[in-house]
């Protein structure tokens, strides 16, 4: 596909994504925010209702302190003659101050007086019934104390605005003789005034069991708000919702759909004008370069020269590429020579580094064969046994230099049972080597050995080839997640090399900690990208950590941290190559000095069919 076709589909691409872009913004974005402002809008609506609410209390409050403060109260409540009261409170009176109940308590909860006004035709208020307070009325304390009240009450006739204050002397002196409690049945003109007063949409609903908080709720028109208001006792009593018309959004969205159209006509404008100017200045004279490449390649002729006249980008190019022609006739053969010298020379450097750690526990067992031998008891037993051959006219010689020899027999013996241990230890390691070198050879004319592998087993075969001085400084705990993976198929000894190789870098890491023991957790799971399934396995050690700036170059070649006398940065060099050969990749994470870091391994897993086409292969 030529380059143009590929602009053309880039910018319709990216006409595409800012259109895509432009929709999921004012799908999430604007919109919710207008949502948000018609939300926030309905609960301070919400707030207005409560306020409302709370002045109508505030004003009913108000009036019975006022009512409550009358000399001709105070006096009935003295002598219980109620001729002056119903001369001065009459029915006149209570419908001017708007309240549907009047009642009066004397100090002990007696109801003394009850008067009621404006009730529905042939119907009773329970309240005014009452001839004392019941024992459990939260305003008891209030009448002892002489304190104002207000709240709601459920009655038989609906929901009771209530407000009482302490009767007193006429000039606010006392002691309080009682209680004047008004109340004012919350009906429709009652609910109308509160709305209009918040001018807001309000609607009565029954009160649930229990109080929640505010409900709000939108619908594609209207925003509701429900908040529960609670009696005197505490329980939810009414519950009242406003409505709050949806015109943002609505405004909303025609401001975005014109916004819209205009941005689509101008970004169209915009992508014809780009493909025009793009054409006329980038992609003809690219597509001369690229001719001109192409008969390069074809005609292997690297004598001709394109020879470009411009003075911009594409001309520098141009001219850099007749250069970079004059230059790869005269390395080509060089490239290839040193291309081939330096892949040699890595596999070289990461087969003898391997070859290293495997020799290594081989030369220590047969230095301390050698030395057990040079201690054995040999040459003294061979004296003994000529002395007793040649004979030994002393008796009690005689017995000593048998006693001895049957010693120096069970040491030759024992000697011998811990050589044949060592041996076969280090027939072991040396097959490990001949596998390894195996595995090289088949690496080296690039195939890939896919086997079916237990994780456990192949952290204890990585063991088997690590010195006994690691070993002994470093304990594998290997963790159940290996046993639930269960048995993938990998490159086994290309695993077990890399795995070796994490466990002697973390010993070594736990020795420059200046930790006797440490130890190495290796967890794992299978993890699925795309449709492959992939191995990841993870090596956690408490050794002395990864500063942050050496993690981005653990894995380059000849980067360590170490002495450059024992160490050449070869090893995880090695082990990054080696796992990106098998389509994976390694990384490694640490906090820091001190807090010990982990290695990442992950690497393709292969199903039954593809593995046995691997080892047919």
């Amino acid at each position: 596909m030529n380059i143009r076709p590929k602009v053309i589909a880039w910018i319709a691409a990216i006409l595409a994504f800012v259109g895509l872009g432009e929709v999921l913004l004012v799908r999430h974005i604007i919109m919710p925010s207008f949502a948000e402002l018609e939300r926030a809008d309905a609960r301070t609506a919400m707030w207005r209702i409560q306020y409302a609410f709370d002045r109508a209390l505030d004003r009913l409050g108000v009036l019975a302190i006022d009512w409550g403060n009358w000399a001709v109260v105070y006096r009935f409540t003295r002598d219980h003659k109620s001729a002056q009261l119903e001369a001065d409170i009459t029915l006149s009176n209570i419908r001017e101050i708007g309240v549907n109940l009047v009642l009066i308590v004397a100090p002990d909860g007696t109801v003394i007086y009850s008067r009621t006004v404006d009730l529905p035709p042939n119907q009773t208020l329970d309240l005014a019934a009452l001839r004392s307070l019941p024992r459990r009325f939260p305003w008891q304390a209030n009448l002892r104390a002489a304190l104002p009240a207000k709240g709601l009450l459920p009655t038989n006739l609906g929901t009771l605005m209530l407000a009482g204050a302490p009767i007193l002397d006429g000039d606010g002196l006392g002691p309080s003789r009682g209680m004047m409690i008004l109340g004012k049945l919350l009906k429709d003109p009652e609910v109308k005034d509160i709305a209009a007063s918040a001018q807001s949409t309000l609607s009565v609903l029954p009160a649930p069991a229990f109080r929640r908080p505010d409900q709000l709720t939108q619908t594609s028109s209207v925003t509701y708000v429900e908040r529960d208001f609670v009696d005197i006792f505490g329980q939810p009593v009414i519950t009242l919702r406003i409505h709050v018309p949806r015109e943002v959004t609505a405004h909303g969205k025609e401001a975005v759909a014109y916004a819209s159209v205009s941005l689509v006509a101008a970004a169209v404008l915009v992508v014809i004008l780009l493909i025009v100017v793009i054409s006329r200045v980038i992609l003809n004279p690219l597509a001369v370069v690229t001719r001109h490449a192409v008969s390069i390649g074809e005609d292997e002729d690297l004598t001709t020269r394109l020879d470009l006249k411009r003075h911009d980008e594409i001309g520098v190019l141009a001219r850099e590429f007749d250069r970079m022609v004059e230059r790869v006739a005269e390395s080509r053969t060089q490239l290839v020579d040193q291309s081939f010298e330096a892949g040699f020379a890595e596999l070289a450097k990461g087969t003898l580094h391997n070859l290293g750690n495997a020799m290594t526990p081989i030369g220590v067992r047969l230095a301390g064969l050698a030395q057990r031998l040079r201690s054995a008891p040999a040459e003294l037993a061979e004296q003994a046994a000529a002395e007793l051959e040649a004979g030994v006219a002393d008796p009690q010689r005689c017995a000593d230099l048998q006693q001895f020899l049957r010693l120096a027999c069970k040491e030759v013996a024992a000697t011998v049972r811990a050589a044949e241990d060592d041996v076969a230890v280090m027939a072991q390691q040396a097959g490990a080597v001949r596998s390894m070198l195996a595995e090289q050879m088949r690496s080296a004319r690039n195939e890939q050995v896919i086997e079916a592998v237990r994780l456990t087993e192949l952290v204890a075969q990585a063991l088997e080839i690590v010195p006994d001085a690691h070993r002994q400084r470093l304990a594998v705990h290997t963790d159940d997640s290996l046993r639930r993976v269960g048995v993938v198929r990998v490159a086994r000894t290309i695993l077990r090399l890399v795995l070796q190789n994490l466990i002697i870098n973390a010993a070594e890491a736990v020795r420059d900690a200046g930790n006797g023991k440490g130890v190495l957790r290796v967890s794992a799971q299978i993890v699925h990208e795309a449709d492959c399934a992939q191995l990841h396995l993870l090596c956690e050690d408490n050794g002395v950590g990864i500063a942050q700036q050496n993690l981005a170059r653990l894995f380059d070649k000849g980067f360590s941290t170490k002495s450059p006398e024992t160490n050449h940065g070869i090893g995880l060099h090695w082990c990054a190559n080696a796992i990106g050969a098998l389509g994976g990749r390694i990384w490694a994470a640490s906090d820091g000095p001190g807090c010990g870091a982990a290695m990442h391994l992950l690497v393709p897993t292969h199903r039954p069919e593809s593995a046995s086409l691997a080892g047919a292969a």
